[in-house]
């Protein structure tokens, strides 16, 4: 009775909350599936972790090759020694051997030009640039034309004055003889009583009266000869004015001093030109210079070599629309300072052939085969030869052997060397990466014949 009773409790106490044991329920059967996913992914695992194992432990280990060596295929030179002499490319620009600002000597205004006279035109030597107004100099040149003519003519009355006075004097020197030989005979007269005192006194002062006409004609004398060194002073100025005019009548037409291209002209008719105005720039254009700059180490190296740097001889190559034009050269000077700013030494060569009927002109561009200095004894490889400047590799016995060298100069894709290097030696020229000395090296197989 007492269990019954209890199960009726029970009973009556899930009958009173029916909502609370639902969820109880759903809470078990969730936790149960998930406890049974868990232990099934865990038993997957296992078993796959321990088969993988089972697996690597039956693998069996493959059959070692025995390890061979690494031979690289490479081409090789055999060094030779010899006389070299590699040239050098360097750039330039052309310019005019001798260029001249031409000038106006006189002012004036232009009346005539040459119509031969514009830019790029070729002027012959000797020929009218343009003509300025002479009628001013015409003018000048014979007022002092004249002005010399009338100091000459001075000259002349003055020069026949002085001939005039000099007969004076001798006349009047020989009147005052004959005055004082008379009064010393009156004086002897006087001392004997033949004469009287004013007979005397009389030939006194005639002797007085003809010693002062004497000193006068004398003075006068001296005052004619001055007066032609004035006259003289006079006639040399006139005579410089007349060379002046002259010169300034022939400078009214301006004439060129030299054959050559106009690079500028100024000049027109009806132009008012002052002195010393810049009218006409040309230059001379069968002769044309080249500067190009060399660097100081290839500056100084060619200096040490026995040709030196003045009279080497050079080639320049002007390319132009698709042509090629080649004109030898001359180094005929080097430049007055060192340009600092463009780290080498200006050099400038003269073309040597007569450029006059070429295309070429100042301001191209230009390349300049420059010879560099001659190496005796020397050897030259190919430049892939070289690693890090200063090494190269010698095939021995299949072998790389580093050694040392060191790089005289460059001739194009070669190099010319000198060190650690001996007649016959296999040097390497093919680029290996992981270059190193010690290397496998063999030379290329010979294409097989069918």
């Amino acid at each position: 009775m007492a269990m019954l009773q209890k199960n009726d409790t029970l009973e009556v106490g899930f009958e009173k909350e029916p909502g609370k044991q639902k969820g109880t329920l759903a809470w078990a059967r969730m936790f149960t599936r998930a406890f049974f996913q868990f232990l099934l992914m865990a038993i997957i695992l296992f078993g796959g972790f321990y088969g993988m194992n089972m697996l690597i432990a039956a693998k069996q280990e493959p059959p070692k090759r025995p390890p061979f060596k690494t031979v690289y295929t490479v081409d090789t030179v055999i060094a030779r020694p010899g006389n070299f002499q590699p040239s050098m490319v360097v750039y330039g620009e052309v310019q005019a051997s001798k260029t001249v600002d031409l000038r106006s000597l006189v002012s004036g205004e232009i009346v005539e030009v040459n119509p031969r006279l514009q830019v790029g035109s070729r002027i012959e030597k000797g020929a009218m640039l343009f003509q300025i107004d002479k009628f001013n100099y015409v003018t000048a040149l014979s007022s002092a034309k004249s002005t010399a003519i009338e100091a000459k003519a001075r000259i002349s009355e003055n020069q026949a004055m002085i001939s005039i006075e000099e007969a004076r004097i001798k006349s009047l020197k020989q009147q005052l003889l004959l005055a004082q030989s008379d009064l010393e005979r009156i004086s002897q007269l006087q001392k004997r009583g033949s004469a009287t005192p004013r007979s005397v006194e009389e030939r006194e002062l005639i002797v007085s009266q003809r010693s002062q006409a004497l000193e006068q004609s004398e003075l006068n004398l001296i005052v004619e000869r001055s007066r032609i060194d004035q006259l003289k002073a006079v006639l040399e100025r006139a005579e410089r004015s007349v060379v002046e005019a002259e010169r300034n009548l022939k400078d009214t037409a301006l004439l060129a001093p030299m054959a050559g291209v106009i690079r500028e002209n100024n000049a027109s008719e009806g132009r008012l030109l002052g002195a010393n105005d810049m009218v006409v720039s040309m230059y001379r254009d069968d002769k044309l210079d080249v500067r190009f700059t060399l660097t100081d180490q290839r500056f100084g190296r060619i200096q040490s070599d026995k040709v030196g740097i003045v009279g080497r001889e050079v080639e320049v190559i002007w390319v132009v629309g698709g042509e090629e034009y080649r004109y030898p050269a001359t180094i005929a000077r080097i430049g007055a300072q060192i340009t600092s700013d463009r780290g080498g030494v200006e050099v400038i060569a003269s073309i040597t052939e007569n450029v006059k009927d070429s295309p070429l002109r100042p301001g191209a561009f230009v390349e300049v085969i420059v010879p560099d200095k001659a190496f005796t004894d020397n050897f030259q490889v190919p430049e892939t030869a070289l690693y890090d400047n200063n090494k190269i590799y010698v095939s021995v016995d299949g072998k790389l052997v580093e050694k040392t060298v060191k790089v005289l100069a460059r001739d194009g894709d070669a190099i010319i060397i000198d060190g650690e290097i001996s007649n016959g030696d296999e040097v390497l020229i093919t680029r290996i990466a992981e270059i190193s000395e010690g290397l496998n090296v063999r030379p290329p197989q010979p294409a097989s014949q069918n």
